[in-house]
C-alpha cells in the first residue's frame, strides 16, 4: 500500500534570522536577584542577559529566580546576586545564520532562547521561541492537526497538591509547566513564573506579621524553630497559585490556531482536550521543532 504523501508544512522561503532578533534587557553580574525578579515581573519576560563589557557572560531565567527565592537559601536573599545563579554555558548564534539553525539549537539544548553575538563576541540580541513561533505563522502552509505533534504523556497535578510538590515536579521532571486537572478536566496551569512574582511572597505576607517575616527571610541560617514557623506554607496548594480556566485547544484544531493563541495571549503552552477531557499539551517547543525539521513531520 502506497503511503500518503505528507503535505508541506512550511514554505520554502525562510524568514531571515536578522529580521527577528530582539534587543534583550541586560543587567550587570552584580545585580541582586531581588532586583532581577522585579525586572522580570515589570516587563513580563522570561529571561535576562547578563552583560559585562558589552559581552554576554550569562543568562538568568524565571526558573533560576524561582529556585533562588526559596526561604531555605543558605544566605540572606538580598545578598544573592545574579552572578551566583546565572547560566554561564551560553548557546549562541551569529546573525548570518538561519532560523532553522536557531530552531535546531533550541531543540538540541532544550532551551527557550538563543543569544546572538557578532564575530567579535559582542551582544547583538536574542531570539526566543516566541519569535520563532511568529515566523511559523508566516511560513505555515498546510493544516497540520495538533494531535500530530502534541505531547500525550502528561504530568499533571491536582488542585489540592502542595505548592512544594508542584515545584518539585517542575524541577525534577525538567518541565516548564504543569496542568492542574480535576476529573481529567484542565482547571488550571502552573509555570515557573507563578513562583517568581510576589504571588508566593503575598501568601507569606498575608499570614505572617512583618517582624516575623523579616526574621525568617533575612536570617542567614534557618533553625528548627524558624522552619516550624514556616510550616503554614504546607497548607497552600496548586489552586492558590495556578492560572485558572486556562486557554485550551481541541486535538482536532490545527497547529496554526495554537500558534496564534500563544502569541496573542503571551503563553507558551496550551492544554489539548477532546470532549472536554485532557488528552495532551502543545507548547512553543513543539512548533519550534517543526521549524528545526524544516516542516518535515
Amino acid at each position: 500500500m502506497k503511503r500518503k504523501r505528507q503535505p508541506k508544512i512550511l514554505v520554502n522561503i525562510p524568514v531571515e534570522l536578522k529580521s527577528i532578533i530582539k534587543q534583550p534587557i541586560s543587567i550587570p553580574p552584580n545585580t541582586s536577584i531581588l532586583d532581577a525578579r522585579d525586572i522580570l515581573i515589570r516587563h513580563r519576560i522570561g529571561r535576562l542577559i547578563i552583560k559585562f563589557n558589552n559581552k554576554p557572560v550569562g543568562i538568568v531565567t524565571e526558573k533560576d529566580i524561582s529556585k533562588s527565592v526559596s526561604v531555605f537559601s543558605g544566605k540572606p536573599i538580598a545578598k544573592i546576586y545574579v552572578r551566583d545563579i546565572m547560566s554561564k554555558d551560553l548557546i549562541t548564534i551569529q546573525p548570518e545564520e538561519s532560523i532553522y539553525d536557531c530552531a535546531k539549537l533550541m531543540k538540541k539544548h532544550d532551551i527557550s532562547s538563543v543569544i546572538v553575538k557578532n564575530p567579535r563576541g559582542k551582544l547583538v540580541g536574542v531570539v526566543t521561541k516566541t519569535d520563532l513561533v511568529s515566523t511559523f505563522l508566516i511560513q505555515s502552509t498546510a493544516s497540520l492537526p495538533i494531535s500530530k505533534i502534541m505531547t500525550k504523556n502528561l504530568i499533571t497535578v491536582s488542585p489540592n497538591d502542595s505548592i512544594f510538590e508542584v515545584e518539585s515536579i517542575l524541577l525534577n521532571n525538567k518541565i516548564s509547566r504543569v496542568i492542574v486537572s480535576k476529573n481529567k478536566i484542565p482547571v488550571g496551569i502552573i509555570t515557573h513564573r507563578d513562583f517568581v512574582p510576589a504571588k508566593t511572597f503575598d501568601l507569606h505576607k498575608e499570614f505572617t506579621d512583618p517582624a516575623e517575616r523579616s526574621e525568617i527571610f533575612w536570617n542567614s541560617q534557618l533553625n528548627e524553630f524558624n522552619v516550624n514557623k514556616l510550616s503554614y506554607l504546607l497548607t497552600f496548594s496548586a489552586k492558590d497559585i495556578m492560572t485558572k480556566d486556562p486557554f485550551v485547544v481541541s486535538s482536532n484544531d490545527v497547529v496554526y490556531t495554537a500558534a496564534i493563541m500563544m502569541i496573542r495571549h503571551g503563553i507558551s503552552g496550551l492544554p489539548v482536550i477532546r470532549d472536554k477531557k485532557l488528552v495532551g499539551i502543545i507548547t512553543k517547543s513543539d512548533i519550534v521543532n517543526i521549524i528545526a525539521s524544516k516542516g518535515r513531520i
